[in-house]
């Protein structure tokens, strides 16, 4: 069904306007003629009119019902000829066949009867039948214009608006998306950095046997971590900032070739990790290395964290046919002890949704000889 869009004041005027010219032009003859001699029929015929202009204004919520009524009357009466007009026009505008037909031919005949009792004079039927005609198709086709116009017009606005709420939800996609983008990086950044000042600062809180040197060694390594977390988190702030020259857009990305460096930082730290692996870190692409990067560096945080006396094991196989493994294993920690760090797992969603923008797939489990293992899987690229 076509949607009908409410009128405004102008359009209900312009229409009673055309439906009052009509009117008076096609009684205008026999108005005369009934006035002069069959004045109780000018009168019926008035307010056979009257009340058919009245009947207009429910000819969009009862279409059939008031288009039918107006065309019977016009079988006795000149007056509803322009209501009868505007009222099979309203209903043209549904573009339902089994309606239109049926009133459009109801209007023909009752057009073709008032001109064969016309007392005033009718031209031949060769005329008057061709002449209605044309009235008939006219009126239907204009309001079958009229609907499907309205129609069109209903459907670019849905369209449009139906566009505008999936830009929006387009928007807070790519908001939510970046947002989540900002966290990992974040997480990924200073979880490690942070890591290493909690082990430190437990040392110097827990330990009472350690000499003067080695309470500065551990607080020149807290001072350094901390120190280069403040810079780290200002690079990662700088992605947020929209003036020229507060950040570049990208900071610089670690890659596979940065592993070692990684690694050695860890052993500084006190932490024993042994690494396994049969790929030159030169031959692995940016974009692989990159999150390569990102497994070791939450493999050995969570270590730190949860299991910092024990020995790290690091192994990187395969290739460009089989992929890259990475896998971080530690033994499970020992004793009544317990790390403090919290145990959110938000690093390991936040890596499992990295792993699986690259193509990959992310894993940690138990293994049977107590160990904990972090493994991905990563899809070499061609």
């Amino acid at each position: 069904m076509t949607e009908q869009p409410d009128l405004g004041r102008w359009s209900h005027v312009w229409r009673y306007a055309l439906v009052l010219v009509i009117s008076g032009v096609a009684w205008f003859e026999l108005l005369q003629w009934q006035w002069d001699n069959e004045r109780w029929w000018f009168w019926t015929d008035l307010a056979l009119g009257l009340l058919s202009l009245a009947l207009l204004h429910w000819r969009r919520s009862r279409p059939v019902q008031v288009a039918v009524v107006i065309n019977l009357l016009t079988f006795v009466s000149m007056s509803p000829g322009g209501p009868a007009t505007l009222a099979l026009a309203s209903l043209a505008t549904r573009r339902r066949w089994r309606e239109v037909i049926p009133v459009g031919l109801l209007s023909l005949v009752a057009g073709l009867t008032l001109e064969t009792v016309n007392p005033v004079g009718s031209d031949p039927l060769a005329v008057t039948i061709p002449l209605v005609v044309l009235v008939v198709a006219v009126t239907i086709g204009w309001g079958m214009y009229i609907g499907s116009r309205r129609e069109l017009l209903a459907t670019l606005r849905e369209r449009a608006e139906t566009a505008e709420q999936e830009q929006a939800a387009r928007l807070g996609q790519a908001r939510t998306a970046e947002r989540s983008r900002i966290a990992r990086e974040m997480h990924d950044v200073l979880a490690h950095r942070i890591s290493l000042v909690t082990m430190h600062a437990g040392a110097l809180a827990y330990r009472d046997d350690l000499s003067a040197q080695e309470m500065r060694t551990t607080a020149g390594i807290i001072q350094d971590n901390a120190h280069q977390a403040m810079v780290e988190l200002r690079e990662v702030l700088g992605i947020l900032r929209d003036g020229p020259g507060d950040a570049a857009p990208e900071m610089p990305q670690p890659s596979a070739t940065d592993l070692p460096d990684l690694i050695l930082e860890a052993r500084r730290s006190g932490m024993r990790v042994r690494t396994d692996r049969d790929v030159a870190l030169e031959t692995i692409p940016e974009m692989l290395g990159r999150t390569a990067y990102r497994v070791v560096q939450e493999g050995l945080t969570n270590a730190r964290k949860h299991a910092a006396d024990t020995l790290v094991t690091v192994n990187l196989r395969g290739g460009p046919d089989a992929g890259l493994v990475v896998e971080v294993r530690n033994p499970l920690r020992v004793g009544s002890g317990r790390s403090q760090a919290p145990q959110s797992g938000l690093g390991l969603v936040g890596l499992g949704e990295r792993t699986a923008l690259a193509g990959g797939r992310l894993s940690h489990r138990v293994s049977p000889t107590d160990e904990f293992v972090l493994e991905a899987w990563l899809p070499w690229p061609p």
